[in-house]
């Protein structure tokens, strides 16, 4: 869950991704993995010590927390989106036939809830103040994707729960580019993508649709292969989707599924 304190915080954009999460076994372990493949350091989140803030070069990039029995999801990365309201959004999420997994909950100075689209990809909303953090900048993750069947029937399940609209003032907006939908904000920055696929096929049994967590590296070949070093797993590095650099898929070793790209200087 995102975690806040009283200083470097703001009030992120309505319906923008405010904050991304691993939620995991193993804290240390986490810890272990992540300090050695990313170099990032941490520091205690506001939470409870079951949580912990990731920073790189002192700036936050993500938290990390143990799950808690009662919270019945996979280890797994997690956006977040800023929401007025966690109540008026959850309930526009049932609404829709998609899944309240967790919460609303009220967590340190906001609250939060963990939920999954009608397809199963685990996302979280939240309400309060954030850290001071955003996609594409700084030490923050250089975007998030989400990977499912329909982009387009996506777009029109989280545009009606986070408010996106291509004419909505003070919000994000969205367009419609070869087969893809992009989510900007209001500064014009392109802050998740939605990509589709075989929107005629029988689905595939063994891809489920997810949000991926893109983390800016700059030698992939040494971050993948310090990963399986570290225990975990990486895909062969391949052309991103844009040709702008090169990306590989990372599952750490508590099943924690991530991408690393080159960063964009």
């Amino acid at each position: 869950m995102p975690a806040t304190k009283a200083r470097n915080t703001t009030a992120a954009i309505g319906g923008a991704p405010c904050w991304v999460s691993l939620v995991t076994h193993d804290l240390k372990g986490a810890q272990d993995f992540y300090g050695e493949v990313l170099g990032w350091t941490f520091r205690p989140g506001t939470l409870g010590g079951a949580f912990s803030i990731a920073l790189a070069h002192g700036q936050p990039v993500a938290g990390i927390g143990t799950l808690t029995p009662e919270w019945h999801v996979a280890v797994a990365w997690t956006p977040y989106f800023a929401v007025e309201s966690a109540n008026d959004t959850a309930a526009r999420i049932r609404e829709r036939g998609a899944t309240l997994a967790v919460g609303p909950l009220e967590l340190g100075k906001g609250r939060g809830a963990l939920a999954a689209d009608r397809d199963g990809a685990v996302f979280g909303l939240w309400e309060g103040q954030t850290l001071s953090w955003a996609v594409g900048q700084g030490a923050a993750p250089m975007c998030l994707e989400l990977r499912t069947r329909d982009a387009f029937e996506a777009a029109i399940f989280y545009g009606e729960v986070f408010g996106w609209a291509p004419d909505r003032p003070g919000g994000c907006d969205i367009t419609y580019e070869h087969d893809e939908v992009m989510v900007r904000d209001m500064a014009g920055r392109t802050v998740a993508a939605l990509r589709g696929g075989a929107v005629e096929a029988a689905p595939d049994p063994h891809v489920r649709p997810r949000w991926h967590v893109y983390f800016p590296v700059h030698d992939i070949e040494q971050v993948t292969a310090a990963a399986v070093a570290a225990g975990g797993f990486a895909l062969p590095v391949t052309p991103m989707v844009d040709d702008s650099g090169c990306e590989a898929v990372i599952r750490d070793p508590q099943g924690g599924l991530f991408t690393v790209a080159t960063a964009q200087d």
